[in-house]
């Protein structure tokens, strides 16, 4: 590493305008471009960052609201320790996972046994401006491989930064100069042609990155052979690309043909392997096979290795518990659910959020099950927790309100018929929890930046927004539900059509209002023409609309809202 260091000073002095990362960012230089004459940079793998770079890179899903698309969990992660293979690692950036590496054997990264065979700075010298082979024959060291290296560095740091058009420069600079120093067919250009294609699966061009990962396993096949455990990971690698792009029957060919490798390798127990036998079970799940003995082997894996308590277990877990709700198999969902609280009480106790986002899933399956005692019991207490961890106007304490006055409906429907008073005050009650949920939520949406930051701490951001949105579409489904339940217990002098009208008017703002109308991307907008055409069916079956016109008005408008999202769906189509 000394004279790995003494090679780079010396190029430094010879050729300046090619520095080490730390020096360019604070010079803030200019990223090399390649020249119209640079040979073809096509077809991808593998670069190491350290465990502090991880640490900045990771990025934590709103609570409640876990992260869609298959880059949830460590499902992706990959990051092990064998001989000849040191690290593998994974760094979340936004909804993508990057796949990083570094094997000592062969360098498919940044090789660490550069200089190894030098004793004096004279054969540093030579290193830095000849083309010398070291002693293992493992490496060539000329002008190109330390440019490979400077900008593969250099590429880290700008993705790092999320400077996204200076790393692809980077990048292909480190792949060009890969070319130029060890030959097209050599290790360490598979590693550049990696780097770069797990940057274009980061940014969602899957057709660019598919064609390096395969180019890539091409040059490991006939370097180590198509056993090897280099070819494993790429194999994985390219297995996720095909995944999120959706292309199942090949996600899985390669997922089976990177567990027989590390299955070989590894050992059937290696936490890298139960990796791949989950992402394989997901992929069967979504080509509607069975894969539950998959998804327990992944987990079983886990826990006898001591990770049974560990993020990417409980989300295996919660992940096995909704497949089985899928599939109506409630009983077994709940011992999962069950688990998954229990591993989160142990390992972080009640008062933490991890913890009741657990609950309140399980509280829903209860509620499904008819165990609405213990449901509310457990929804009480995920109540208190957030309003002592979050504040009061949370929307996540908005979003245990609605589940309880849900709740609260349950228990109307089931004392309707025993008895009316006790009916009619859960009514009353669930009325006092949406108001108090549609006031949090209307607070985010509409309260002014000042006072938001004054009453949270923090700015709030259009996530959050977005979130409230959704949670005030589910305020106002219980909400005409509770007044249609009110409705049928009311003498007919007794009606109050204003209320009705209220929640509709609250509805239809959300599409009037500039302010909101913009929170209503794809998954919200889904979400609010099923909330609205519940409430115009809901007031058209229970309520006597001719009596208001307010009413007709409001139905009207809501209609030709519905029609206006229809019209634009065929016109997106």
């Amino acid at each position: 590493m000394a004279v790995y260091r003494r090679v780079l000073l010396r190029f430094s002095h010879l050729y300046p305008q090619f520095q080490p990362a730390s020096e360019l960012s604070s010079q803030a230089s200019t990223p090399p471009h390649l020249s119209p004459s640079s040979p073809l940079l096509s077809p991808s793998r593998l670069f190491a960052f350290s465990s502090a770079d991880r640490r900045s890179l990771r990025v934590e899903s709103p609570l409640g609201f876990p992260p869609s698309g298959l880059a949830r969990e460590g499902s992706f992660s990959r990051s092990w320790n064998r001989q000849g293979c040191s690290t593998v690692g994974a760094v979340l950036v936004g909804q993508a996972a990057i796949f990083l590496g570094l094997c000592n054997e062969s360098a498919l990264a940044q090789d660490h046994s550069v200089g190894l065979g030098a004793t004096s700075n004279e054969q540093a010298e030579e290193n830095a401006v000849g083309l010398r082979r070291i002693e293992d024959g493992s490496v060539i060291s000329n002008e190109h491989t330390a440019k490979w290296r400077i900008f593969t560095d250099n590429a880290r740091d700008f993705l790092l930064k999320r400077n996204l058009d200076e790393a692809e420069n980077f990048f292909r600079a480190a792949l060009h100069e890969a070319k130029e120093g060890f030959g097209l067919r050599d290790p360490h250009v598979a590693s550049a042609l990696n780097n770069l294609a797990e940057f274009y699966r980061l940014k969602k061009e899957y057709g660019k990155a598919e064609l390096l990962y395969v180019e890539a396993i091409e040059i490991l096949e006939e370097s180590f052979g198509s056993d090897d455990i280099r070819v494993g990971t790429a194999l994985h690698s390219l297995g996720i690309c095909y995944h999120l792009q959706c292309k199942l029957a090949l996600a899985q060919t390669c997922y089976e043909h990177a567990l027989k490798i590390e299955g070989r390798v590894m050992g059937v127990g290696n936490p890298e392997y139960s990796s791949t036998v989950y992402l394989l079970g997901k992929v069967l799940y979504q080509q509607g096979k069975d894969a539950e003995a998959l998804i327990q082997e992944s987990i079983r894996i886990l826990e006898e290795v001591g990770l049974g308590e560990s993020p990417m277990c409980i989300q295996r877990m919660r992940y096995l518990s909704t497949e089985l709700l899928k599939s109506n198999r409630l009983a077994e969902a709940e011992n999962w659910q069950r688990k998954i609280l229990h591993n989160l009480e142990l390992s972080k106790g009640w008062d933490c959020l991890d913890t009741t986002n657990a609950t309140e899933l399980l509280t829903l399956t209860l509620q499904t099950m008819g165990k609405l005692k213990e449901s509310e019991e457990l929804l009480e207490r995920c109540l208190e927790v957030r309003k002592k961890i979050l504040s009061k106007d949370h929307f996540q304490v908005a979003v245990t309100l609605v589940h309880l006055a849900r709740l609260s409906m349950l228990n109307f429907i089931s004392d309707q018929k025993v008895d009316c008073d006790l009916a009619r005050s859960n009514l009353v009650r669930a009325r006092l929890l949406v108001n108090d949920s549609i006031r949090i939520v209307e607070g985010i949406l509409y309260g002014s930046r000042k006072d938001m930051e004054k009453l949270n701490g923090v700015r709030t951001t259009d996530r959050d927004k977005i979130a409230a949105t959704g949670v005030l579409l589910q305020a106002l489904e219980v909400a005409v539900l509770l007044e249609r339940g009110m409705n049928h217990i009311l003498a007919p002098g007794e009606q109050d059509l204003h209320r009705i009208e209220l929640v509709l008017h609250k509805c239809i703002s959300l599409y009037k209002e500039p302010a909101t109308r913009k929170f209503l991307s794809k998954v919200v907008k889904h979400d609010y023409i099923r909330c609205l055409r519940r409430l115009i069916g809901n007031v058209q079956s229970d309520f006597a609309v001719s009596q208001t016109v307010a009413l007709q008005g409001l139905l009207a408008e809501a209609q030709q809202i519905v029609e206006e999202f229809g019209e634009e769906t065929r016109t997106s189509n």
